[in-house]
């Protein structure tokens, strides 16, 4: 994991500064807005380290992962003076978000003391790997990846709207890319309903002291959309800002601009991520090494093994 991590603060890195000296300047308007998102940023990742720190909970970044992009986007449509595109891309985050957000708070993720709710599964397993074992080494960990690198992930999936601000007129090319982001959204959400609709189920059946079903013996849900690849949610939602991306092409006419590299991190991220949830499943469940040789990951395509 160290090494996927290091991988990944190297990327945010290396991609953001060649994706700035290649495209095109941003203009002064851009650059005062820029501003004013950095802030934001570094404010919020210091009370997500801070907190997570102290309470011992890290899944302080997880509750903003879907509230963060709105902020955002509302943040960069407002300073333009609510230009027609803005306000379209804005709408399109705040459906996603709140979508999410209700997902997100249904699973125990929010507290009425904000610095509580149900941690992710992963961050106990992380920490208890041997690379771990010393405090500092979990601490530099949340510093520079959960905190900084995570916040710092949410802020450049945002940053086509920023690139799309005072540019060509909206079309019906930009109405289009809404109508594909939304599909996924759709799509993302039936996932997480299956997902929802399997553990529930199998919580129920647990607790009655029922004997469990085939289908639920197994441990992890592989119907539906789940069938089709093994992260449907995952896929849905690298797809929602690979097509949010070209908003500003639309914008610029520029196939290629700065703003591609929150997508191209973001794929980066969920690989790795998908790499460590498929890790822990398969130390759970027996039946989780075969549902993996059949069912492809991201994209509905088979592959021989």
């Amino acid at each position: 994991m160290w090494k996927t991590a290091l991988l990944l603060l190297i990327t945010i890195i290396v991609i953001p500064f060649f994706a700035f000296r290649l495209d095109v300047p941003l203009s002064p308007d851009q650059q005062v807005i820029l501003t004013d998102l950095l802030w934001v940023y570094f404010i919020t990742a210091s009370i997500c380290f801070i907190t997570s720190s102290i309470t011992g909970n890290f899944s302080q970044v997880d509750k903003l992962w879907s509230i963060m992009p709105v902020i955002y986007s509302w943040m960069i449509c407002i300073q333009s003076g609510y230009e027609v595109r803005l306000l379209l891309m804005a709408a399109v985050v705040t459906l996603w978000g709140v979508r999410l957000t209700y997902n997100f708070a249904r699973r125990g993720g929010y507290s009425l003391r904000i610095w509580e709710g149900e941690e992710d599964y992963r961050w106990p397993a992380l920490r208890g790997r041997p690379e771990f074992s010393a405090r500092w080494k979990w601490m530099l960990f949340n510093l520079l990846f959960i905190s900084f690198y995570q916040m710092g992930l949410i802020l450049l999936i945002t940053l086509p709207a920023l690139k799309s601000l005072g540019a060509a007129t909206l079309t019906w090319v930009d109405f289009f890319i809404a109508a594909v982001a939304i599909l996924f959204i759709i799509i993302e959400t039936i996932a997480d309903q299956q997902q929802w609709n399997f553990q529930k189920e199998r919580k129920r059946l647990m607790e009655s002291g029922q004997p469990l079903p085939e289908k639920y013996n197994k441990g992890f849900v592989d119907s539906g959309l789940w069938g089709i690849v093994r992260h449907p949610n995952y896929a849905s939602e690298q797809s929602i800002w690979i097509v949010f991306y070209f908003f500003s092409v639309s914008a610029t006419g520029l196939w290629l601009n700065m703003s591609v590299m929150g997508a191209i991190l973001l794929i980066l991220l969920f690989y790795g991520s998908s790499n460590f949830s498929e890790s822990i499943s398969m130390s759970k469940y027996p039946e989780y090494l075969d549902y993996k040789n059949k069912t492809p990951r991201f994209v509905p395509i088979r592959t021989k093994r």
